[in-house]
């Protein structure tokens, strides 16, 4: 019943061992220099502070890009099984489909009319 599995199993285990591996062995050989510099977040040669610029407020268009990025992500995701699967389907999947894509295409419709596509 398990043994579908053995080689999933074996290239996590194989996964975890090389990431394991890699970071003892960093620990091991790197350097041991450290000094306040070096320990001190890297800010690009800026002296790091404790606000960052411009008072340290991210514009909320900021995450309303992010948020469209995911629902149209979320589309592509749901329409690439859906095509390679389309003989198979049928009717009602297409139906279904094109429902969802409507959908979605409302939602795109809205974003644009309310300007969220518009880069300041």
């Amino acid at each position: 019943m398990s043994a579908p599995y053995v080689p999933v199993l074996f290239m996590l285990a194989l996964g975890f061992g090389f990431a394991a591996l890699s970071v003892f062995t960093s620990l091991v050989v790197g350097p041991k220099r450290y000094n306040r510099a070096k320990l001190e977040a890297y800010e690009c040669g800026i002296q790091p502070t404790p606000q960052a610029a411009g008072g340290g407020r991210v514009p909320i268009k900021y995450y309303l890009t992010a948020m469209l990025f995911i629902v149209f992500d979320i589309e592509s995701v749901f329409l690439y099984p859906f095509a390679v699967a389309f003989n198979k389907l049928g009717l009602f999947a297409l139906v279904e489909m094109v429902l969802f894509i409507l959908t979605v295409f409302v939602a795109y419709a809205y974003v644009w009319r309310r300007g969220g596509l518009d880069w300041d």
